[in-house]
């Protein structure tokens, strides 16, 4: 089986799957992506695993924003990348692969209608992100699936989606999104000890550290985060100290409202490198995600190879598959302060049973592993080959 796989972008965590699916395909696996805008440590990964069928394309032309920083369907961008077709039939797949319904995608699309090839999507969105899809969006993602042969979804919430585009469930796998579980693991590992007690002496706490990661923007939830934070730092509960990672456009007024709300104990660290983001898994005790828009965080996951219990929002697809509710953490919807609130003061409550809850985190995403991954979207591969035979 000839694969060839069109995405505009991915990241580190892509590459292990990349790995895993050429191994099932039996080195047939091309992959053909953006060189402007996939970063160059991760196009020097996909080289070392794919060699010369990881094809990194430049001068793409773009209409529209580079990165959305807002909700979903909040902007738009039409991008055309010269020479995409032709590089797709240098590769002569027997099967395509694109990534949701735009981007590179229809260009996988358009050589599938002309070229008669099975072409399946991987696919992120739930009924969530998608609430506020324009009508057009919605019009042109069941005019194209009528001519897509498979579907493969991140989990339950994104299948059901799916299914109400109108594609069968039959013709539907799930857990093609993961992350770099197994490399954070051996990071978190080699980790010294001396080093995770230096990192908690220099965060200053006797209590429970909670992490937090993700770009400083207004959907991933941090001013409510905030907010419910100063409820648990007034009530005295447990003397905890929460560390925000990342940077983007709403970090100056994150810091503001910190300030006004009298915070002493949140810490902001910064972006930190993907590579040298293991130090702060060891190191701390609970991981936070208070997203009110995502299709599927891999903060989560990560954070759970590392062993850590998690505290996850409702507005999060990953919640169903990965958030057993008292075993290894708690969900809880980031609007409404009050539940945030108790979310944070059951892991402080319950902060003897914290690594319990987080070797339970490991052994949940075990499951959800970059071979998991790839063997998801190989079953779809043969569904959408044996639909169009």
């Amino acid at each position: 089986m000839r694969v060839t796989y069109v995405t505009r972008s991915f990241l580190d965590y892509r590459i292990p799957v990349f790995e895993a699916l050429d191994a099932l395909v039996e080195g047939n696996l091309h992959v053909i992506y953006s060189a402007d805008y996939v970063p160059n440590r991760v196009h020097e990964k996909a080289r070392n695993v794919l060699g010369e069928r990881a094809v990194g394309m430049r001068g793409e032309r773009r209409i529209g924003p580079n990165q959305f920083t807002g909700f979903s369907n909040s902007a738009v961008r039409i991008v055309y990348q010269p020479g995409l077709l032709a590089e797709i039939g240098k590769t002569r797949p027997d099967i395509l692969i694109g990534d949701g319904f735009f981007q590179w995608t229809g260009f996988a699309l358009l050589y599938k209608l002309t070229k008669r090839i099975p072409l399946l999507l991987c696919y992120e969105r739930t009924f969530h992100t998608e609430r506020n899809a324009q009508w057009f969006r919605i019009l042109y993602r069941r005019f194209v699936m009528k001519f897509v042969d498979a579907m493969s979804c991140n989990g339950r919430l994104s299948s059901e989606y799916t299914q109400w585009l109108g594609m069968p469930a039959s013709r539907i796998t799930t857990g093609h999104m993961v992350a770099d579980t197994d490399n954070l693991k051996r990071q978190v590992a080699s980790v010294s000890g001396s080093m995770r007690a230096e990192l908690r002496r220099r965060w200053g706490t006797p209590g429970p550290i909670f992490l937090t990661i993700g770009r400083l923007i207004r959907l991933k939830g941090f001013q409510e985060l905030l907010r419910s934070w100063a409820g648990l730092e007034r009530s005295g509960a447990g003397n905890s100290v929460l560390l925000i990672i990342g940077a983007g456009p709403e970090e100056e007024d994150l810091r503001k409202l910190a300030e006004s709300l009298n915070l002493n104990s949140v810490r902001f660290l910064g972006a930190v490198d993907y590579d040298q983001i293991a130090p702060y898994y060891a190191a701390a005790d609970v991981f936070v995600m208070p997203t009110l828009e995502d299709n599927w965080s891999l903060v989560v996951p990560e954070a759970m190879a590392c062993g850590l219990p998690v505290l996850c929002s409702k507005y999060n697809g990953c919640y169903p598959e990965l958030v057993k509710p008292g075993d290894n953490g708690w969900v809880f919807d980031p609007l409404d302060e009050q539940d945030t609130f108790e979310a944070l003061r059951k892991c402080i409550q319950n902060k003897d049973r914290l690594k319990q809850m987080g070797e339970k985190s490991r052994e949940i995403v075990s499951h959800h592993t970059p071979q998991t991954a790839a063997k998801a979207i190989y079953e779809a591969c043969w569904i959408a080959l044996k639909k169009s035979a």
